[in-house]
């Protein structure tokens, strides 16, 4: 029984390539090709893929509520392809519903294994990138840190952050100020610029 796979990727060249390694196989059927987030998702819905294979940047979070609410449909399952992911992103996957995430390079005997080993409902996250983000090697912030960290770059306030993460607002200062100190930037937003240059978040 042929895969059916829907791909999403906002690069034109990125989709067509992968859609032209896809149909070389005869076990697997291309339902679809789409451009962004919100045609993903209606895709999705309207034609129930068996793997929604979504291409990004790594780096974009949006992705996740995306894989997340495609997901959440019937016999639908996610697999998310990147050049690279930051830790956060990583994190935010294996949490949520994702199903399996993978970098780009990886040979293309590998990809379609992991593609029909997700299909058969089985998570596959590439074990490298994995151990990597998990360990959050270099990184001298907590996890807690990183948290309130990856609530203010989506633009939260303290009030906000606090509520989100069952924090007091206190706490949360103070956990923004020694995350500061740590990383001996010059305020919260050069925090911010760091964790992001290093790929923390």
């Amino acid at each position: 029984m042929s895969i059916r796979v829907m791909l999403s990727d906002e690069l034109l060249l990125s989709r067509s390539a992968l859609g032209a390694l896809l149909e070389k196989r005869a076990d697997i059927v291309v339902a679809g090709a789409v451009g962004g987030d919100s045609e993903a998702v209606e895709f999705a819905e309207t034609h129930r893929p068996d793997v929604a294979i979504i291409g990004f940047d790594g780096a974009d979070g949006s992705v996740i509520r995306v894989a997340e609410k495609i997901g959440s449909l019937p016999e639908c399952r996610t697999l998310l392809l990147a050049e690279s992911f930051t830790r956060s992103i990583v994190r935010q996957a294996f949490s949520s519903g994702v199903d399996g995430m993978l970098q780009r390079r990886v040979p293309p005997s590998w990809f379609f294994e992991a593609l029909h080993r997700i299909h058969q409902g089985e998570r596959v996250f590439d074990a490298d990138l994995t151990v990597a983000a998990l360990a959050n090697e270099g990184c001298p912030l907590t996890s807690r840190q990183l948290s309130v960290l990856e609530r203010l770059s989506q633009g939260d306030t303290t009030v906000e952050i606090a509520s989100r993460l069952h924090l007091s607002e206190g706490t949360v200062r103070n956990y923004l100020s020694s995350l500061v100190t740590k990383l001996d930037a010059r305020n919260r937003i050069d925090a911010l610029r760091i964790a992001k240059d290093a790929r923390w978040i």
